[in-house]
This record gives structure tokens, sequence and C-alpha cells, in this order.
């Protein structure tokens, strides 16, 4: 801890004593301006790490920046200062050449998509006015391509099933079709799948999920697709869900991610902590 002298007491100090202790105080001085210096590159070092993208240089074009030379901090300008520095590491023979472009590119792009041919053409009334009667031949067309895209679309598939009966018997048929997936239920397994892909492999909660069929037109409301996709998951998963169960005890270690949850059931009192587990193995 640094000493605090009263104006009393430095006037009672001789020179050489006021000399000594100057300098003494000026060596503090220096030695906490390098520390601050020391912490405050730190600092801005884990900020670019936690915040900045993990390819960004540190070294930004233009920026004000600091760096330690033989022991003491020195301010420049990083794209002019290291410029020098750089010049004497690299050899003069590298040839810098951008990477050239990949020829095909596009059509292995477009390779395998659809193609949907839209003709643009003029009537023989508009060619006779431009050219005159006969006046014109046509040449190749010229080939443009762009990418379409078209939003989902809902549709109501209304199944009738045939019934039969003997003329002579009681007997009742009816005709073959898919099973429903949830007896009584409007959803469908294309339905079931977006609604899953969108949650557990895109991250859309249900609440927005339940917004874009809004906009569609298509009121579904976010409990419905929670109940869907629980009993799907029991019905059609569990079986997946017990090979998985089964595979776990088959490996020597075994390590969980658990993440505290609010369960108000299961006999739990309201409030007590619990885990929900998601279960790596290696």
């Amino acid at each position: 801890m640094a000493l605090k002298y009263t104006e009393e007491q430095l006037n009672s100090l001789d020179r050489e004593t006021l000399t000594r202790l100057f300098l003494s105080q000026q060596e503090q001085l220096e030695n906490i301006d390098h520390t601050l210096q020391l912490v405050l590159e730190q600092m801005a070092d884990l900020k670019r790490h936690r915040f900045g993208r993990s390819s960004e240089k540190h070294e930004a074009e233009g920026q004000v920046s600091f760096m330690e030379v033989d022991g003491k901090i020195v301010f420049f300008n990083e794209s002019e200062a290291a410029a020098a520095e750089e010049r004497t590491e690299e050899p003069e023979d590298i040839s810098r050449t951008r990477p050239k472009k990949k020829q095909g590119k596009r059509e292995e792009d477009l390779d395998g998509i659809p193609v949907v041919v839209v003709e643009h053409s003029m009537t023989d009334d508009e060619l006779e006015d431009k050219f005159g009667k006969e006046g014109w031949k046509q040449l190749p067309d010229e080939v443009y391509r762009r990418y379409s895209f078209t939003p989902a679309k809902i549709e109501v598939e209304e199944h009738h099933v045939k019934v039969y009966a003997g003329k002579e018997t009681e007997e009742v048929i009816k005709a073959p079709h898919p099973q429903a997936l949830l007896r009584g239920s409007l959803v469908s397994p294309s339905l079931e799948a977006a609604v899953m892909n969108a949650k557990y492999v895109n991250a859309v909660p249900l609440y927005r999920q339940e917004q874009e069929f809004e906009r569609c037109g298509l009121h579904i409301s976010r409990q419905n697709m929670a109940n869907w996709t629980i009993q799907c998951a029991d019905r059609y998963l569990a079986v997946l869900y017990d090979h998985l169960h089964e595979k776990l005890y088959g490996y020597h270690v075994l390590q969980a991610d658990e993440t505290p949850v609010l369960v108000n059931k299961d006999g739990r009192p309201a409030g007590s902590k619990s885990y929900m587990c998601y279960v790596l193995s290696f």
C-alpha cells in the first residue's frame, strides 16, 4: 500500500529524500500503467474470443491497438506498423493468386431439379407490324434460368372408402385404404412429419409453427401439435426408444446433460426441482 504524506511532512524532508521519493513514486506509476495495459489487452482478447467469430483475426484494419514490445506497451496503428514486420517475414517471390472459380458449378447445382419451361413469344400480328408480312424468321431461343419456390401447399384429403355388402349374405367389406395415424384426428403422416422436422431439426417452437400455419390459413393450435407429437412418439417410436435403451447398457461410459425443469404432476410437490436428462453414450 502506498504511503501518504501531508504537506507539512513533505516540507520537512530534505532535497535528497524528496528526490528518492519522487523517483520511487514514478517507478510505481510506470508499473501500474504497465499492468493496466496488460489487463486491457487481456480483456480485449477475451471479448474477441467470446463475441467474435472463430475465424476472426485479432488485427482489425484501420483500428488503433497496442502490443507489448521489450516489456513495454506500445500504441500503434496496426495497418501501418505491422506492414513493415510482415514484409520482412514473407518472401518476395510468393505470388498471390485468387482461387479460380469451379467450372460448371451452376450446372452441377441445377442437376436433378425438375425443369418447367416457360415460353415467351410474340403473336404473328405483332411480328407483321414490326417486320411486315412474312418478313421475319425465328432464331434460337435465349434461355434464362431462375429458381422457383412454391410455399407450403395446404389441402384437405377426404377419403371416400367404398363399402360393399353381399346380396344373399350379411357380410360387409370395405375397400382397402390407409389406416389413420391417430384415429379420429385430422393429423396426417405428412403434417406430423413437418411438425417434428420443424421442432426437432430446425428448432422452431410450436407457437411459431402455429403462427406460420395461421398465415397459411390453417388453424392448428400448439396444444394439438403437442398432443399429436406425444401420441405418435408413444405409438410409433417406442420400439426405437427400447432399442436405444438396450444399446446404452452395452457401453462402459455414459454421460448425461441434466437440465432442470418444473414438474407439477407425478405426485411431486409444487416448485420441486426435477431434471430432464439427455444421455450420450460413447
